[in-house]
């Protein structure tokens, strides 16, 4: 399971203070690894995404694992919500995301806060969509995440995941396989103030449930209509669900 893979490998904390540690040392490069990464790729993942929401014109949303908050930002660019809120376990993703919101003058749109994705301090029924962006795969337990943020949607109301799933076609299976375990851990080392950063995260993907496991998790909390939407031969993902 996905949670016994951890940023650091020692037992002795938890793979969410292992998280919040890893994000909180990687934050001031995060935005330019992830574009430089994936050859800006990640930027039209993040559009494609968004668009999974546009029927439904969400008033009220929340960006769980927002990071630096460039989903929801997204979000607001192409839904316009009357407010999103942001939740992550980082305080030094969350200042970046707070400088951005600064720049933009979206403070009255957009707010982030410090939060648990396993426990969110929102009541029931209370959001009009939820989305998430590379977030899930880090959570301490899957499942009681995925419950707490069906919890938190109002009946009717939209998830969209967007997480790395592992290609399975050759030859963009060994392709992929070579880029994210050597690649990007190279210049993950170079760029960021972690060592182990960016050698979590290919071990992270390879242990994600994704596919129709993930859904299959989607569904057994609760989730109506789940489904995936291969991208880009299959490197990333877009899932999503009805309560």
């Amino acid at each position: 399971m996905s949670q016994q893979i951890t940023p650091y490998q020692t037992g002795s904390t938890s793979k969410k203070e292992q998280v919040a540690d890893m994000f909180n040392n990687i934050s001031g490069t995060y935005d330019f690894l992830n574009h430089f990464l994936s050859l800006g790729i990640d930027i039209i993942w993040r559009k494609k995404a968004i668009r999974e929401l546009q029927a439904l014109k969400p008033r009220l949303m929340l960006d769980v694992a927002t990071g630096t908050g460039d989903f929801a930002l997204e979000a607001i660019r192409i839904l316009r919500p009357e407010k999103i809120i942001g939740v992550d376990i980082s305080e030094g993703m969350l200042e970046v995301a707070r400088k951005k919101i600064a720049e933009k003058n979206l403070s009255s749109v957009f707010s982030v806060q410090l939060g648990d994705s396993e426990g969110l301090h929102f009541e029931d029924n209370h959001f009009d969509a939820i989305t998430v962006a590379y977030g899930v795969r880090n959570f301490e337990n899957l499942e009681r995440g995925l419950a707490d943020m069906y919890r938190v949607l109002k009946p009717g109301g939209k998830i969209v995941i967007l997480e790395f799933s592992n290609p399975s076609a050759f030859p963009v299976k060994q392709l992929y396989n070579f880029y994210f375990r050597r690649v990007t851990p190279f210049f993950g080392r170079m760029f960021s103030k972690d060592e182990r950063a960016y050698s979590y995260l290919p071990e992270s993907v390879a242990a994600f449930p994704d596919g129709t496991r993930f859904t299959a998790l989607m569904d057994k909390v609760g989730f109506a209509q789940s489904t995936q939407r291969p991208l880009t031969f299959g490197i990333s993902s877009i899932y999503t669900g009805i309560k």
